[in-house]
């Protein structure tokens, strides 16, 4: 499918794992594209990838959504390079205090100003601009961390959080042709240094993990990377404000705990 040919887009934290795979995925159907991280090396490479994989233009900014300046940056160099901004997908998050005992006031604010405010500022500068030039598309990745709790309370909270931007966002801009969306992903197996660094410390994690998910697997970013390019599509022209929910059924219910139930009853 060539759904994104003749436009152009920005993926935030696109210099690894879901990131990376979501600029590929867009990359592979058309799309030109600006993207973003803060980590150089990495996203030189990815978007070194990206480029020779599907023949598209790959422009790269380094920068932090945590700085309103580096934002700015991002929407002019986009701007610059491609006339107009067509899709924006909002990807960058930031969680490592598991619980909230363990979270002081400064880690929560980093976390929440990293997964939060820093969707609100690329959206506060990007989404006026898709108004004035005629439409677009934003997908903001959550979590289901949003939804239920799954630890990383600073996380979760940004992350339902960021459905109540989406939410806002769609009915704001909705009528101006600009179509705000979200996914939500469970866990997702990425070459992250967090998930390699689990791997590495206990090697059955994937597999116990896997357990609690009614398909029997995590995800892998290319299931994520799919979901997006389906809701920035044309195609998806009357979606707006949904919560695209890809986890593998694990928030549709408990199967793990009814087969301990069943064992229970029968024993």
């Amino acid at each position: 499918m060539k759904r994104y040919e003749g436009k152009s887009g920005i993926v935030t934290g696109a210099g690894m794992g879901i990131g990376k795979e979501i600029a590929r995925r867009l990359a592979s159907e058309g799309a030109d594209l600006l993207v973003t991280d803060l980590l150089q090396a990495e996203l030189a490479e990815a978007a070194a990838w990206i480029a020779g994989e599907t023949g598209r233009r790959v422009e790269t900014l380094v920068g932090s959504v945590d700085d309103p300046a580096a934002v700015r940056d991002t929407a002019e160099a986009a701007a610059a390079a491609f006339g107009r901004i067509d899709v924006l997908v909002n990807n960058v998050s930031y969680t490592i205090k598991a619980t909230l005992d363990e979270c002081p006031p400064e880690d929560w604010d980093r976390e929440v100003d990293a997964t939060l405010r820093g969707a609100y500022r690329m959206c506060r500068e990007i989404v006026p601009r898709m108004a004035a030039a005629g439409g677009g598309a934003v997908v903001n990745i959550g979590s289901v961390n949003g939804i239920m709790y799954f630890g990383n309370p600073a996380y979760s909270a940004a992350k339902a959080g960021l459905y109540s931007l989406t939410q806002s966002l769609a009915c704001e801009y909705g009528p101006k042709g600009v179509r705000t969306n979200m996914v939500s992903p469970g866990s997702i197996r990425t070459d992250n240094p967090t998930w390699t660094a689990r791997a590495e410390k206990d090697p059955g994690i994937f597999d116990r993990l896997a357990r609690w998910y009614p398909v029997g697997r995590i995800g892998r970013p290319e299931d994520i990377a799919a979901a997006v390019a389906f809701l920035a599509a044309d195609e998806a022209g009357f979606v707006n404000g949904a919560n695209l929910v890809v986890d593998g059924g694990l928030t549709a219910g408990m199967p793990v705990m009814v087969e301990e139930l069943t064992l229970e009853r029968g024993a």
